[in-house]
């Protein structure tokens, strides 16, 4: 029974967490009618959220086992349940940027901290993998509930309306629901206090000796140009389809859960596809083909006109395509993770998680700032024809990477 709570409590942390990280592409189309700022001015919420994640998952790993995993989610938790309780009690951008620096914090302590209780509560790697994927589909579930969920509480006659904070109420009670949740389970951690050594100093020296291997550079190369790529999409859609599709806001934020959808098909998708076709070959497919479906589906989002009765059924077709690049774009993540990873000694697996986590956050960040300038000077439609870019270049870092899989390959000799 013990087992069955910790096991629900990582998975209710997991999804909430999903929810608060994937709604900034909300927040930032509520916050320029709520509180008026501009595009570049609200895409400062993505580095509001991503460097913490960076700076935190840095620093982490330092501390955490003598913390105690289940002591650190707690503490995230409530940390974001304040946070959250702020917002409708002093609306305002600065509230807002205070939120996602919390959401990112914290979000940094629970990701180690759920990975790390993952191990301790099984007891191989088939066990491992199994919860390990249910964890993280339930996250892609948070994902989805995300835009539903804040567009719920958003006026569609009245777009600006601040009512739509009240969401936060909703988000403040769950945390403490899992808190509590967290309170009454118990979770024995003493493997990771006897198997934890490491110094910062020495963390830090073990990540910077990375960069000693070819490998890595190029893999952080394409992780770094994915995540640009992926949280252009994922931050901007809901401006764009009220923006360019003249979609009421509610509505723009629900059509956007497509790409979430999409992204969650692709990644199983791709695990049957991995049985049949190389990864290399996989992820070029799928580069070409986000390539082709954003120059075919952007002309049809040109020249929409609003409509008073504006709906599900007669919604523009580019509202309906344009997140199909989830399925596409979905499997390169995992993937050049895994292949990384399983191309490093064991003992590199955790310094090099660090700097997955750090590249991320900053391909992340930069990536929405890219998109906010070109929509701001220009339109959306320009800004996700910017995406050909990046997609050009992690085509150029794929190929990098593959060669160096072939030289560590031959190097083992396997």
């Amino acid at each position: 029974m013990n087992r069955f709570r910790i096991i629900a409590a990582l998975a209710l942390t997991y999804m909430l967490f999903a929810i608060l990280l994937n709604s900034v592409g909300t927040v930032i189309l509520q916050s320029i009618y709520t509180f008026g700022v501009d595009k570049p001015q609200a895409s400062l919420l993505e580095l509001f959220k991503d460097l913490p994640i960076a700076i935190t998952s840095f620093l982490v790993a330092s501390f955490l086992p003598l913390l105690g995993y289940r002591r650190a989610m707690m503490i995230a938790l409530g940390m974001v349940a304040c946070a959250c309780v702020l917002m409708p009690l002093f609306p305002g951008f600065h509230t807002t940027e205070l939120l996602f620096t919390c959401v990112g914090i914290s979000f940094a302590l629970v990701k180690v901290a759920v990975y790390s209780s993952i191990g301790l509560l099984t007891g191989d790697r088939s066990e491992h993998g199994r919860l390990t994927n249910t964890v993280e589909g339930l996250f892609m579930v948070g994902v989805l509930l995300a835009g539903w969920l804040f567009s719920a509480f958003v006026d569609r006659s009245a777009p600006a309306d601040p009512a739509w904070l009240n969401v936060y109420w909703v988000l403040a009670l769950v945390c403490l629901l899992v808190i509590v949740l967290l309170a009454v389970s118990r979770l024995d951690e003493s493997a990771a206090h006897s198997r934890e050594t490491r110094t910062m100093h020495g963390s830090l020296l073990e990540m910077l000796h990375l960069f000693l291997r070819p490998l890595v550079y190029v893999f952080l190369a394409s992780a770094f140009l994915y995540v640009l790529i992926e949280q252009s999409f994922s931050t901007w859609l809901p401006t764009f389809n009220n923006e360019i599709l003249k979609l009421p806001n509610a509505m723009s934020i629900q059509l956007a859960t497509i790409l979430a959808g999409a992204s969650a098909i692709g990644r199983l998708a791709a695990g049957q596809l991995l049985r049949r076709i190389r990864w290399y070959v996989l992820l070029n497919i799928c580069v070409v083909g986000m390539g082709l479906l954003v120059t075919l589906t952007l002309p049809l989002a040109q020249g929409v006109t609003a409509r008073a009765d504006a709906g599900w059924l007669n919604a523009p077709v580019a509202a309906y395509l344009i997140p199909l690049i989830g399925l596409l774009m979905a499997p390169i993540y995992p993937v050049i993770n895994s292949v990384a990873l399983s191309s490093l000694p064991k003992p590199s697996h955790a310094p090099m998680t660090g700097l997955i986590v750090i590249f991320s956050a900053l391909g992340g960040t930069l990536g929405s700032r890219i998109t906010a300038m070109v929509f701001s000077r220009f339109d959306g439609i320009h800004a996700f024809y910017f995406s050909l870019l990046p997609m050009l270049l992690i085509l150029i870092t794929l190929f990098l990477f593959k060669r160096e899989t072939v030289k560590v390959a031959v190097e083992q000799g396997e």
